[in-house]
């Protein structure tokens, strides 16, 4: 089996994942702190209901308007999500979130119904294709994850604040709006280019589980970051030699890797919670 990772198609797809799983851990943790964990799965399905738009105007799968279609809901989503907030929040954003993660779901299925090519095309929205990723793919991908890694390099200190504590950000002077919506249009962005190639599903686990565990066992925003990015590269390099020893899907084989390292953690938790009540 490990001879299978001198593969060129197998070396890109491994790169890829762990392209994937750098910057998603990273907004993951953002995700998290700020309570909006749906919001992933919603510009993802935002994405997905482009790219399905696209193909009932008949702009194929590839190529500049098609990306543009995808990019174009992708960020109504970030628009409607940074809108949705409320300021006395009686109602959670991620209520609001589900509830327009819900709407472009059905719209996707509404739109592929009857389609001869709707089953299909559904399975590579939800599942992705890592395996088809050509070196134009990664290039394209690392460039533009590194522009968005930029950006929020030098806007960490706003965007630490708003995630740590938004009420004391807004105390402070910070336009927790305008710097919300600059969050959601970068998320976007990495977002329409991760479902292409990912899928929605492994998209979604790379974002919420690594930082999830990262926060449970480690403590202080470098040591979390640093137990995510590690947790979601292995998680990437044994759910490809898994999707090859199993012959599955990459995406869900890495899903199905974090999910069961998120069920040993909690396992784990539960024991050394128990040992420190025996002693």
């Amino acid at each position: 089996m490990w001879e299978l990772l001198t593969l060129p198609f197998v070396l890109l797809a491994l790169a890829m994942a762990l392209v994937l799983a750098g910057i998603h851990t990273y907004l993951g943790f953002h995700v998290v702190g700020r309570g909006v964990i749906f919001v992933d799965l919603c510009l993802a399905q935002a994405a997905a209901f482009g790219a399905v738009v696209a193909i009932r105007l008949g702009i194929g799968e590839a190529g500049f308007f098609h990306y543009q279609i995808l990019l174009g809901f992708a960020l109504l989503g970030a628009l409607l999500v940074t809108l949705m907030r409320t300021r006395d929040e009686r109602v959670p954003q991620d209520a609001f979130i589900g509830v327009l993660y819900a709407a472009f779901t059905v719209g996707t299925i509404l739109f592929l119904s009857g389609q001869a090519e709707g089953a299909e095309e559904l399975n590579h929205v939800l599942s992705g294709s890592l395996l088809t990723v050509t070196p134009g793919d990664l290039l394209r991908t690392s460039l533009l994850y590194a522009g968005v890694g930029a950006i929020h390099f030098f806007s960490r200190r706003q965007l630490f604040a708003i995630t740590a504590d938004r009420r004391g950000a807004e105390a402070a002077g910070l336009h927790t709006r305008r710097w919300d919506l600059l969050f959601y249009a970068s998320f976007a962005l990495v977002v329409t280019s991760s479902v292409q190639v990912a899928g929605v599903m492994l998209v979604f686990s790379l974002l919420v589980i690594p930082p999830v565990i990262a926060v449970l066992f480690a403590e202080g925003r470098g040591a979390c970051l640093a137990t995510g990015w590690v947790l979601g590269l292995l998680a990437a390099l044994l759910g490809v030699l898994a999707s090859l020893r199993f012959d599955q899907p990459v995406g869900p084989a890495i899903s199905a890797v974090l999910v069961c390292t998120l069920v040993a953690s909690g396992a784990l938790l539960w024991l050394r919670s128990r040992m420190r009540g025996s002693t």
